[in-house]
């Protein structure tokens, strides 16, 4: 049901609300996958589907219409100012790994948050081809498929993911040996396998957007995890500019000589 302008929702109805939608754009999306869909490149570099294109549209109606108020901010939509002025905003990649989509690899997924304050209040990531669903809200646990993740606990040779230059700068200061993960080609999915205990820490290169981390960023978060820039400080989202710097994700002592390396880095 719509909720009128100046109505005020809990966390947990607007994660039931993109749990619901972030379901049935992955539905949406599977239908395309695997099946030779239509791909064009944006901006020269960048590949974009029809099914991004479909994702994105059945979101934005049916996101728009239930909270007519909020703003919205998503990687195939052209952005507005008009958002900045919203309470709160949905911040969303359609298909988060759309590289990966079109090659017909299974790791890709929805990624729907809304933020508030410049921080998100919940998320959600709906992996369809691997059968995973990952949410979080600002009030309650880190879940995957409905059981609660947790960061795993500091081992004595760390497992990194990320660009190789920052992974090298880390080296030249840990005192252990870490085993480099290797490329994970959804952004989003790769914090949430963090948040799952599965790698202890990844870098983040420069030039992601709020897109791509918004929803991973608060289940890491409620998982014992942060994602950091390189002053160590939490993400601000929809603010008017969604490009975002060299990130550092992780946690405990790991992270801060993460945040470390990429303040010193100069690559």
């Amino acid at each position: 049901m719509p909720v009128p302008d100046g109505a005020e929702t809990s966390a947990a109805d607007d994660l039931a609300l993109i749990r619901a939608a972030a379901a049935e754009a992955g539905r949406i999306a599977l239908r395309y996958f695997r099946k030779d869909p239509e791909v064009w490149m944006k901006g020269g570099t960048s590949p974009v589907s029809e099914a991004d294109i479909a994702v994105d549209r059945f979101l934005r109606e049916t996101l728009g219409e239930a909270r007519p108020a909020y703003g919205w901010l998503s990687e195939e939509t052209v952005d507005t100012a008009d958002r900045l002025s919203a309470l709160r905003t949905f911040v969303v990649d359609p298909i988060d790994g759309t590289r990966a989509f079109v090659d017909g690899r299974d790791v890709w997924c929805v990624s729907v948050a809304v933020v508030e304050n410049g921080r998100p209040l919940c998320g959600v990531l709906d992996c369809p081809a691997r059968d995973e669903v990952y949410e979080a809200s600002k009030d309650g646990a880190a879940l995957k498929n409905g059981n609660a993740i947790a960061v795993r606990k500091p081992s004595g040779s760390p497992v990194v993911a990320g660009p190789r230059p920052l992974i090298r700068e880390l080296e030249r200061a840990f005192p252990a040996p870490l085993k480099h993960h290797p490329y994970v080609p959804s952004l989003a999915y790769r914090i949430a396998m963090l948040a799952e205990g599965l790698i202890d820490g990844s870098f983040v290169k420069a030039n992601s957007h709020d897109w791509d981390l918004a929803a991973a960023d608060l289940i890491l978060e409620q998982a014992g995890g942060r994602i950091c820039d390189v002053q160590g400080h939490d993400i601000v989202y929809a603010s008017a500019n969604p490009k975002l710097g060299i990130l550092a994700a992780g946690s405990g002592a790991l992270l801060d000589r993460m945040v470390k390396s990429i303040a010193e880095y100069d690559g």
